[in-house]
C-alpha cells in the first residue's frame, strides 16, 4: 500500500496540494504517539520509520536481555559483547529479522580493559525488532502489509504534516568544565608519548524542555548529513545528523568505513567557505591528523579482511556536513571467512575519529579527562539484518534527551600541534550544526 510523497522536500501527498517531505512526515508520526517507541533512519534519500517493538535486546555489563513477547531471557557475557549480541539475535524465533537501535560509547570498554568505568546497569546497546516498518523514498510512502486501518491513519497524519515550530537557539560558547584546560592536559600527555591523538568532547546542557521531532525537522532541513535519525527507545530520545559512517557490511562480505578528520567552518558565505576550505587542505595539523586516522582505519579493516583486499578508495577529499567541512576518506575491504558484521563493528568501534590513536590509551584518556559519561554520543545508530548487512552511523551532531533534560555534545581531535583555543572553537563550529535548530516544547502551543 503506498502514497506518493516527495522523499526530501517540496512534494505533495497524493490527493492534496499541501507540501510535505520525509523529515516532516516521520516527525509527525513520531509526535502523534501512534507508537510508544520508534527509530527513524535516513540513508541516501531512503527513510525508514520502524515503529513498535516486536523484540527488544538490551546489553549491559550484567548481560544481554532479550525480550520477545512474554519471553524474557538474560544471558551473561564475559569478554565479547558483539558476539553476545549476534548469538542473542540468532536465537530469535523468526530467522528473518531486521533490528534498529543504538550502541553506546561504553560498548568499547570490554575490548580495552575499561569496564571499571561503566556502571553495572548502564545500557551499552539498545536494539529492537520493530512491529512495523514504513519506507519513504522517491516513489512515495510504502506501508507493505501494514494493517489497513493503521496505514490509513499514517497517511492522514502524513497529509497534515506541516511547518515545525520556531527554533530557540542554544548558547554554546561557555566553557563551564574547562574544556581548554583538558585539551592542554591531553597535549601534555601526547608530548609525553602516552598516545598520538585523542578526541575530547564537551557537553552543553539545554536549559529548557525540547520538542524532539520538530528539532529533527529544523536540523535536517538546514543541513545535508550523510545519514539522519530520530529515535525514542526506553528512556532515551535523540535526533541526529551524522556526518560519518563507522562501518557498513554487505551480505557479500564487503566492509567499508569513512573516516572524517580535519575540520573548518562551513555555511558562512561562498568567499569565507572557500578560504576555510583552502586553509583546511593546507593545514599541517589537520593533514597529519587525517593521515594518521586513515592509517589506523586501514589497519582495522585489514585485521578482519581477506589478505590483499583492503584499500583506500578515496583519500582526503572535502565533504560538507552542516555547519562544518571535513577532510574525508573511504577505506574498504572484503571480510575474511572468520569475520561477520558484528565482529566488524567490534573492531571498528568506536570510530577512530571519535576516540583516538592508539585506540586503547586514547580511550583511557577520554574516561579520565571527560567529566561525564558519553552515553550514545560518539557511539552509533545501527541497523542490521539476518541477511548479513549492517550499518553503524556515528552518533555525532546529535541532541539527546531523557527524563532529566536535554543536551548537546561535540568534540575535537587533539594532537601534539593542537591549540586549546582553536579546539574549543572547533567544538562550537560543530555544535552549530544542531544548536540553532533546537525547538522548545510548547513553542507552537502544543
Amino acid at each position: 500500500m503506498s502514497i506518493a510523497v516527495e522523499a526530501t522536500a517540496g512534494g505533495a501527498a497524493e490527493g492534496t496540494s499541501r507540501p510535505v517531505n520525509a523529515a516532516r512526515v516521520c516527525a509527525a508520526w513520531a509526535a502523534s504517539d501512534t507508537f510508544d517507541e520508534y527509530v527513524v533512519y535516513e540513508n541516501e534519500d531512503r527513510w525508514v520509520f520502524a515503529g513498535g517493538v516486536r523484540a527488544r535486546l538490551v546489553l549491559t555489563r550484567r548481560g544481554v536481555e532479550l525480550i520477545h513477547g512474554s519471553t524474557r531471557r538474560m544471558t551473561e557475557w564475559s569478554q565479547d559483547p558483539a558476539q553476545a549480541i549476534a548469538e542473542s539475535l540468532a536465537s530469535l524465533p523468526d530467522p528473518d529479522w531486521r533490528v534498529y537501535g543504538w550502541v553506546g560509547f561504553d560498548f568499547c570498554a570490554a575490548y580495552h580493559g575499561l569496564l571499571q568505568h561503566v556502571p553495572d546497569d548502564a545500557e551499552l546497546a539498545h536494539l529492537i525488532v520493530p512491529e512495523h516498518e514504513v519506507v519513504i523514498d522517491a516513489d512515495g510512502i510504502e506501508t507493505g502489509d501494514l494493517d489497513p486501518a493503521l496505514a490509513a491513519r499514517l497517511f492522514a497524519i502524513a497529509a497534515e504534516a506541516g511547518e515545525p515550530a520556531p527554533a530557540t537557539p542554544v548558547r554554546v560558547v561557555d566553557d563551564p568544565d574547562d574544556y581548554r584546560g583538558r585539551v592542554a592536559r591531553a597535549v601534555a600527555e601526547i608530548g609525553r608519548g602516552d598516545y598520538q591523538k585523542v578526541i575530547l568532547s564537551r557537553r552543553v546542557d539545554v536549559p529548557f524542555d525540547i520538542d524532539m521531532p520538530d528539532t529533527f525537522v529544523r536540523g535536517r532541513e538546514a543541513g545535508d548529513p550523510a545519514r539522519s535519525y530520530l529515535l525514542r527507545l526506553g528512556a532515551l530520545s535523540a535526533a541526529g545528523f551524522s556526518p560519518e559512517l563507522v562501518v557498513a557490511t554487505r551480505p557479500d562480505g564487503h566492509v567499508v568505513t569513512e573516516p572524517l578528520a580535519g575540520t573548518r567552518a562551513f555555511g558562512r558565505g561562498r568567499a569565507l567557505d572557500s578560504v576555510a576550505r583552502a586553509e583546511l587542505l593546507a593545514d599541517p595539523k589537520e593533514i597529519a591528523e587525517h593521515a594518521m586516522s586513515v592509517r589506523a582505519c586501514f589497519d582495522e579493516i585489514a585485521s578482519i579482511a581477506r589478505p590483499g583486499t583492503t584499500s583506500v578508495s578515496e583519500y582526503m577529499v572535502i565533504r560538507e556536513r552542516g555547519s562544518v567541512q571535513h577532510l574525508a576518506s573511504t577505506v574498504e575491504g572484503e571480510m575474511s571467512r572468520e569475520a561477520d558484521p558484528w565482529r566488524a563493528l567490534s573492531v571498528l568501534f568506536p570510530s577512530i575519529t571519535a576516540s583516538g590513536i592508539p585506540k586503547s590509551p586514547a580511550l583511557d584518556a577520554i574516561y579520565r579527562l571527560e567529566p561525564d559519561r558519553r552515553g550514545l554520543y560518539s557511539g552509533a545508530v545501527v541497523t542490521a539484518s539476518s541477511a548479513g548487512d549492517l550499518e553503524a552511523t556515528l552518533a555525532l551532531r546529535t541532541i539527546f534527551a531523557n527524563a532529566a533534560g536535554a543536551w548537546l555534545r561535540a568534540g575535537a581531535g587533539i594532537v601534539a600541534q593542537s591549540n586549546p583555543a582553536r579546539e574549543f572553537e572547533e567544538t562550537c563550529e560543530k555544535l552549530d550544526s544542531v544548536a540553532p535548530f533546537v525547538v522548545r516544547r510548547g513553542e507552537d502551543g502544543r
